[in-house]
């Protein structure tokens, strides 16, 4: 890659900011590796985008920051990168999305594409629980990110007294059992987020995928019902393809129609001129 960036400073007739060798592959970044699971087992059991490459971190927590700072160069291969923004990591990979950003900004929505997966804003859950407060949160990605969409991930919104005051204990950052107001709804069964994510993408019984989607659609919709009290119909568009529209911004809910979404968005970038 480097040796072939070399090559195009001598060419005149080329942009050396526009990478054109892009293929139907997949850069995943997140220091969380039952996300990471989750999100490439549903590209790839999905019949859309099943031949897709896919690229994530193997290495670990440890050895995660190191990783993504090595691979952001190699994400100019890639029609659409996949980025875990939590708050919790997001100091630590900071500065390696910055060169993500920068190695693909010339190509973002356009040949390029990317889809963020985040917790939400820090104030929301102990606030007046306003989906407005969604609205600076989400405006700063989009200037940080060029997103083509963003999907909030309820799975990895944690409470400040729910994480562990640990410094650089990259480890504790990223909880392996669920955060307390879900865990409620498995309680029968200590589930771990790895456990949860597994039985609601139904790879190994893709026959029932629709129904846990369903069951996992309603479960979101009783949270909304709880979390936003009387406003809680403000957050229908969330459970639809569109997603919800908060001023100018706009929010989806993981996973669903996130495959939908990867599939479109690898199209967009495969045939930019339609």
């Amino acid at each position: 890659m480097t040796e072939n960036l070399r090559q195009t400073v001598d060419d005149p007739g080329i942009d050396i900011l526009s990478h054109k060798g892009r293929t139907k592959s997949v850069h995943i970044l997140t220091l969380d590796q039952t996300l990471a699971d989750d999100v490439q087992e549903r590209i790839n059991t999905d019949k859309r985008t099943k031949n897709c490459i896919v690229h994530r971190p193997v290495r670990g927590i440890i050895h995660g920051v190191e990783e993504i700072n090595e691979m952001a160069v190699e994400t100019v291969s890639s029609r659409l990168l996949i980025i875990d923004v939590r708050k919790t990591t997001l100091p630590a990979l900071q500065q390696s999305y910055n060169k993500v950003v920068g190695y693909n900004r010339r190509d973002l929505n356009h040949t390029c594409y990317i889809i963020l997966i985040g917790d939400g804003p820090i104030s929301f859950l102990s606030s007046d629980n306003s989906i407005d407060a969604f609205v600076p949160y989400l405006t700063k990605h989009r200037l940080d990110y060029y997103p083509a969409a963003y999907f909030y991930d309820p799975f990895i919104h944690y409470e400040p007294d729910e994480i562990p005051r640990t410094g650089v204990d990259l480890a504790a950052l990223v909880p392996s059992m669920p955060p307390k107001r879900l865990a409620y709804y498995f309680k029968e069964q200590e589930k771990t987020v790895a456990d949860i994510r597994t039985f609601f993408r139904a790879a190994d019984k893709p026959q029932k995928k629709k129904r846990r989607t369903e069951k996992l659609t309603d479960l979101y919709k009783r949270q909304a019902e709880k979390i936003l009290n009387s406003a809680h119909h403000k957050a229908d568009p969330l459970f639809t393809h569109d997603g919800l529209q908060i001023s100018t911004e706009t929010m989806h809910l993981y996973p669903l129609f996130f495959e939908d979404w990867v599939s479109e968005l690898l199209d967009k970038a495969a045939n930019p001129q339609q």
